[in-house]
């Protein structure tokens, strides 16, 4: 058995909000009470959803005052506390209020059973790495950022195809001409490089998938290779356009012709905490309509 969490942060996004949101906030402050477990509400959640008197703190302040972040919503809230969740090493549980939820995968319906379950220490715990991405010209560093999900390469202002090489471990792997480039985690592989025709990563694999976006010849593909490789992505001195860069959907910046972009995993990963029945796959069948009309047909394998 597992230790229990002592400290409770609970946090949604209000640019995510629904109704559903507010009513998940309240059945948890109204639980957490009656199992007279400690916690403490983000204050912008706290002020934006209306959630009484409790005692609140800002995301910054988590790694003193909280064990656990509950986020209420979708993969994007989630996203949202992971970011300072992974700084200070704090665990993360999401209550799906969303679209898909891959990452939140607590159903409102079994919010007392498995959240209370959850906090007795009845839980599983995966760690998700993260990409660091930083856009350089010569050596000097332009600018940075981070993503659980993907960076991804985008044209600029007007659709232009984007002239670029790609580099592993200083190695070249094709010089590309295309509507951009999806570099994804595992965790990000069911989402935007996803429709891109990219592959599903399982998420315990310490893989990253590069994913090219409407490329300009049929033989360009997917291509997947080991976590710890760094990817360099140089944007040709000659393109006629200064793409942009993208991390979890959050712009970074402007690339400029000549400049090159480093990515590379990060050191720190995000903790994941799941119910004890948690089942990737069963998530893969429901999220992504798999579901089978002989599913009630158990196959035991040897």
């Amino acid at each position: 058995m597992q230790a229990r969490f002592s400290r409770i942060i609970l946090f949604a996004s209000a640019h995510r909000a629904n109704k559903g949101v507010q009513e998940t906030l309240q059945a948890l402050q109204e639980l957490l009470h009656s199992l007279q477990v400690a916690f403490l509400i983000e204050s912008e959640t706290a002020t934006y959803f209306a959630l009484g008197q409790d005692k609140t703190t800002t995301l910054s302040d988590i790694g003193e005052t909280g064990d656990l972040i509950i986020v209420v919503g979708g993969d994007g809230s989630l996203l949202n506390a992971a970011r300072q969740a992974i700084k200070v090493n704090v665990p993360v549980l999401g209550i799906n209020r969303g679209h898909l939820g891959f990452l939140t995968d607590v159903l409102p319906e079994a919010l007392e059973t498995k959240v209370g379950e959850i906090l007795a220490g009845k839980f599983t715990e995966e760690k998700r790495f993260l990409l660091n991405a930083t856009v350089l010209q010569d050596d000097a560093i332009i600018c940075q950022g981070e993503a659980l999900n993907d960076i991804v390469l985008l044209s600029g202002e007007t659709p232009q195809l984007i002239e670029f090489a790609i580099y592993i471990n200083n190695q070249l792997v094709s010089n590309q001409r295309a509507d951009g480039m999806i570099v994804t985690t595992p965790t990000g592989s069911t989402a935007y490089a996803l429709s891109g025709g990219g592959p599903i990563l399982h998420p315990g694999l310490d893989a990253i998938a590069l994913v090219p976006m409407c490329p300009h010849t049929l033989s360009s593909r997917p291509i997947v290779i080991n976590g710890d490789n760094i990817i360099s992505i140089v944007i040709d001195a000659h393109n006629e356009t200064s793409p942009r860069l993208s991390c979890d959907g959050q712009e970074s910046g402007t690339i400029l012709p000549g400049q090159r972009i480093k990515i590379e995993k990060k050191a720190q990963k995000l903790r994941l905490i799941h119910p004890l029945d948690y089942n990737y796959y069963e998530t893969l069948r429901a999220k992504l309509g798999w579901e089978s009309k002989h599913q009630n047909n158990l196959f035991r394998a040897c």
